[in-house]
């Protein structure tokens, strides 16, 4: 590739070190002579702690240190996390009880970490917290998301986190009202880990009067932040990088209690101090995804056009608030994501509810798919309820492509789309006309099939604004990013950006992230802002990093009007045959004492969102003897806008489908009666297989944005946001001419077979 790096399906440059086992992940590169820390954690949900003494466990051999709640104290630390709480609907601030960084008094949910051991070797910190000698007064666990129960905060004695409403409730009663038809439905959510490929870790060193922390997170300045407050160090004191990070899917981009404590430790020890999670760690501690129920309430008039749309959900919050806000998903998520339809008022309410399970506030890539599963299930319900086919509601109330730019009745200003153009190419794609014979087929073979449909929209959302820092040296160029790569791609798609407007070979192009020292500011990366935000900044620098370069050339060459030839990568002159290559220029200016000409720095903000959109056609086939469910054919068209790198693109959907196909028919967070996990290992918890995957049909019909220089729209989230509600309405439609009306996630066979034995009743009746 010699020019137009972008929009080329380019393999990625990473993928070289990463298949060769010469990644760099925090486990790597952690300093030969760390110490190995270990946390001890409540093996109760809910309960009062009534002794801990940890005096044995620091006589064990090899151990170093021993901290408790009572230690934090003693050293002057705060011992809380950081947190954003939001206000309720009506204004008032909630009760906002603070989650603390080791267990104090009480425990909230099983996995809470009570104590953090250092020692020499991780069988020694093991053996340590074996000798801790701690006793819990248990208290009943509160797991149902409803307001009541036990209380988990006694300043909070309903539960609830927060009430939280936005809309016109009147106008939108008023509009229920007048409806020729009134739908109503409500699904569930079902409860997620994560489950990273790698598990959560950090590593921390002393370099002088400074921490060096490093953490396998999706950026790093709010750690910075919130480690300089908290260890009361002046904020250039505290080093904070991203080595390599084996997936984050929103789960890492927020902070830990063992980044805090492994700091500490570190200055207390003047050792580095090492914390890796295991599997089974992680799944009782990391911040979970969903977890609620939505109840969507849908208006039409008599010709089937929504005239207003209701949600009501109760989210799951977990033990503690939030540090991401407290997740009002449900209702913020919605105001975006109703977009692809034209709707006259709305009304959202979503209550927070606290239970002794692990913090929700984690999405898994996808986009915070709540409130577009909500809406896709129930607009497919309401289909079948009114006898219209789904693809037909669907045309009826999207917005139409001659009405963009359009500010929706939920606020947002939507700048371009073309809902309809992209379903007429998904019917073609899918083969829809043909469903009806392959029905016939399974019915055949004595199975069941069903067409499921979601379309969706989401934004780009997180900050809107990021800096890039180009610098051309001796021999290539170094580009210094405010985001964070967890695996899709970045030093592939910024060398392509970087190449298609300087020509420069993609093999001299060095991508720097994850590093405060060298990287001033940043976004991090989350909601599918990374390349969209990230590009428009470093096509901003490379911009003024050439005209720089142009006017000291034309100076030096006495020359007013030179040139740059982005894809010879040359600059040029009139009327002369000279050409100045882009490092020779760089190096010229250095030479005249003019370095900062080879070093630019830009700050972009967006002006507005952009908002993906598509539509998601997965067919079911449900064996009527055995209850197994499988996803017979799947067919995705997509509106990304601009692609930079087509390949990555549609890795990045693959991704999400598996995800949400996962979610859909084997993962399923349980817990029994006392808030024990009973899914937390790979034996109990059903992440999905190869052989539960279809092959996916990929296709795209862009429509670029006006939003941003580069047309694009974002991709990263696409997949699961539609794979969830289509997989979900292609069981529905399998199983409705049986008399099921009502199925929820995760379609297992024997929650599938449940449903069968239910429409065998109904026949019976």
């Amino acid at each position: 590739m010699s020019k137009f790096g972008t929009s080329q399906p380019v393999t990625r440059l990473e993928d070289s070190r990463f298949l060769t086992g010469k990644g760099r992940y925090v486990d790597d590169i952690a300093p030969a002579d760390a110490l190995r820390a270990f946390v001890l954690r409540s093996t109760a949900a809910h309960g009062e702690i009534t002794e801990l003494d940890v005096s044995e466990a620091r006589e064990v051999p090899g151990v170093h240190l021993v901290l408790t709640a009572a230690d934090l104290a003693e050293a002057g630390l705060k011992n809380a996390m950081k947190y954003a709480p939001v206000k309720n609907g009506d204004g008032s601030r909630p009760p906002t009880p603070p989650r603390p960084i080791l267990a104090e008094g009480r425990v909230r949910f099983v996995g809470e970490p009570v104590a953090f051991i250092v020692a020499d070797s991780l069988a020694q910190a093991k053996d340590a917290a074996e000798m801790i000698l701690i006793d819990i007064e248990d208290r009943p666990a509160k797991l149902d998301i409803a307001p009541g129960g036990e209380a988990i905060h006694d300043e909070v004695p309903d539960n609830v986190a927060y009430d939280f409403a936005m809309g016109d409730e009147a106008a939108t009663e008023a509009a229920m009202a007048g409806a020729a038809h009134v739908v109503t439905h409500t699904s569930y959510d079902n409860r997620v880990i994560v489950n990273s490929m790698e598990p959560r870790g950090c590593y921390a060193e002393l370099d002088g009067d400074r921490i060096h922390v490093a953490v396998n997170g999706q950026g790093v300045w709010g750690t910075k932040g919130e480690l300089a407050k908290w260890l009361g160090l002046p904020e250039d004191r505290v080093r904070v990088t991203n080595p390599d990070v084996g997936g984050g899917f929103g789960m890492k981009s927020m902070n830990y209690p063992e980044y805090l404590l492994s700091a500490h430790a570190a200055r207390v020890l003047g050792r580095p101090v090492r914390w890796i999670g295991e599997r089974t760690e992680s799944m009782l501690s990391d911040n979970g995804g969903r977890d609620l129920s939505v109840t969507v309430t849908l208006g039409f008039d008599a010709d089937l056009k929504l005239v207003a749309f209701r949600t009501d959900s109760l989210s799951n919050m977990g033990a503690y608030p939030s540090n991401f806000g407290m997740n009002i998903q449900s209702a913020l998520y919605s105001k975006v994501l109703t977009g692809t339809y034209d709707v006259q008022t709305y009304h959202f309410r979503n209550r927070g509810i606290y239970t002794t399970t692990t913090q929700i506030d984690a999405y898994r890539g996808a986009g915070r798919p709540e409130a577009i599963y909500a809406l896709e299930r129930a607009m497919d319900h309401a289909a079948r309820e009114l006898g219209v086919d789904p693809l037909e509601l669907r045309r009826r109330n999207f917005i139409p492509a001659g009405a963009f730019p359009y500010r929706s009745a939920t606020g947002e200003l939507y700048d371009v789309g073309d809902f309809h153009k992209l379903l007429d190419r998904a019917e073609v794609e899918a083969d829809i006309a043909g469903f009806a014979a392959r029905r016939a087929a399974s019915e055949a073979e004595g199975k069941l099939r069903g067409l499921g449909i979601c379309y969706y929209i989401e934004s780009i959302l997180g900050d809107p604004s990021e800096t890039a820092t180009i610098e051309i040296t001796e021999t290539g160029a170094k580009v210094y990013v405010g985001t964070q790569s967890n695996g899709q791609g970045h030093e592939t798609v910024y060398a392509q950006l970087l190449h298609d407007q300087t020509g420069l070979p993609l093999e001299v192009i060095e991508i720097v992230q994850g590093d405060s020292d060298l990287i001033a500011t940043g976004g991090g990366t989350g909601g599918s802002r990374s390349v969209t935000v990230q590009g428009m900044a470093m096509r901003a620098t490379a911009d003024t990093l050439i005209s720089g370069l142009c006017a000291f050339l034309g100076e030096e060459m006495d020359q007013r009007d030179v040139t740059f030839d982005e894809g010879e990568g040359v600059f040029r002159a009139p009327g002369s045959n000279v050409v100045v290559t882009l490092l020779e220029a760089a190096g010229r200016a250095r030479a005249a004492g003019r370095g900062e000409l080879a070093k630019v720095t830009e700050t972009r903000t967006l002006p507005g969102r952009s908002y993906p959109n598509g539509c998601h056609v997965a067919e079911m086939e449900i064996d009527r003897a055995t209850g197994a469910t499988r996803v017979a054919r799947y067919t995705v068209v997509d509106d990304f806008g601009n692609l930079m790198n087509p390949r990555l693109a549609e890795g990045q959907v693959h991704g999400g489908v598996a995800q949400g196909i996962g979610q859909a028919l084997t993962e399923h967070v349980v817990y029994d009666a006392d808030g024990q996990l009973l899914t937390a290992t790979f034996m109990d918890y059903g992440m999905p297989r190869a052989d539960d995957m279809p092959f996916i049909a990929f296709t795209t019909e862009a429509v670029p944005s006006t939003a941003n220089p580069l047309g694009m729209k974002g991709c990263g989230e696409a997949g699961t946001v539609g794979a969830l509600a289509a997989v979900a309405n292609g069981v529905l439609d399998a199983l409705w001419p049986l008399g099921i009306r009502q199925v929820d996630m995760p379609f297992t066979p024997a929650r599938v077979w449940s449903y069968l034995q239910d429409g065998r009743a109904v026949a019976a009746e």
